[in-house]
């Protein structure tokens, strides 16, 4: 029987990008066929740089140029970031599932399924860029993601805390514009992707919701003020408006988190 954390290691450092996709399909159905287990003789390494190829550039966020929609080649490179949050988010799946090995069974069935929605949010970013006359890797990028991943390798609590219910968060509060410009422009097939992606996400971040507030009792900590704490910690004024409160409240979040998000951002905290 294959060790679902080795079949994990392997998905986070596969550097092509199709390989990648096919290595995590391939992986979930192994897990979900029982073809894979718990058990691994091999240490938890840490990963620095996971797999990838060697475009995109990657650049300081601030120098990744401005995406107007109303352009060709504007909805390009919007598409562009999107498929590369989601590439990135493919190996930040994998890597809760290789790096926690003490989390409960049903831990491990949310996020081999969130590594396999992943790629299929990728797959599909990349066949409508590659629509568009472009593939992924024709733009620049930044390494955002994985940089948070580095900086919650140390305890899945601040792992579930930051990753799914701010990073992948944000995208509930910003897709739906997004959607509704891509309407406004005619481009109607990306406007299907984001909200298949959006209603995908609430899903993810509702994972993380759960798991975070599990891992909270589990440690006798009161969830809101701990996510406070960690925000100001970790992401001190990283809140921004608006706030989608009915996404997020599908995904996990309670009225006392909206109102203190809210306070934060209005803050500037």
């Amino acid at each position: 029987m294959q060790s679902l954390f080795e079949q994990a290691y392997s998905c986070i450092m596969a550097t092509d990008p199709q390989q990648k996709v096919v290595l995590t399909q391939d992986s979930a159905e192994c897990w979900s066929a029982g073809g894979c287990d718990l058990q691994s003789d091999t240490p938890v390494q840490e990963i620095a740089v996971p797999g990838r190829p060697a475009r995109p550039l990657l650049v300081h966020p601030a120098q990744v140029g401005k995406r107007k929609l109303s352009s060709p080649r504007g909805r390009a490179a919007f598409l562009h970031a999107l498929a590369h949050i989601e590439f990135n988010a493919i190996n930040l799946a994998w890597d809760a599932v290789y790096r926690f090995r003490e989390m409960p069974p049903g831990f491990y069935d949310d996020w081999v399924r969130v590594a396999h929605e992943e790629a299929l949010h990728f797959g599909m970013l990349r066949a409508r860029l590659q629509e568009l006359g472009h593939d992924y890797g024709d733009f620049t990028a930044h390494n955002g993601l994985w940089d948070m991943a580095r900086r919650t390798a140390h305890d899945v609590l601040v792992r579930m805390a930051l990753v799914p219910r701010v990073l992948e968060a944000r995208g509930l509060d910003v897709t739906p514009a997004m959607r509704t410009r891509l309407q406004q422009v005619r481009d109607t097939d990306s406007a299907a992707i984001l909200a298949r992606i959006l209603a995908d996400e609430i899903g993810h971040v509702e994972i993380g919701s759960r798991w975070f507030r599990y891992i909270c009792r589990q440690r006798g900590l009161e969830p809101v003020a701990t996510f406070r704490a960690l925000l100001l910690e970790y992401l001190p004024g990283r809140m921004r408006k608006p706030l989608n409160d009915t996404a997020r409240l599908q995904a996990g979040f309670d009225r006392e988190e909206l109102q203190m998000l809210e306070q934060l951002a209005q803050e500037g905290l």
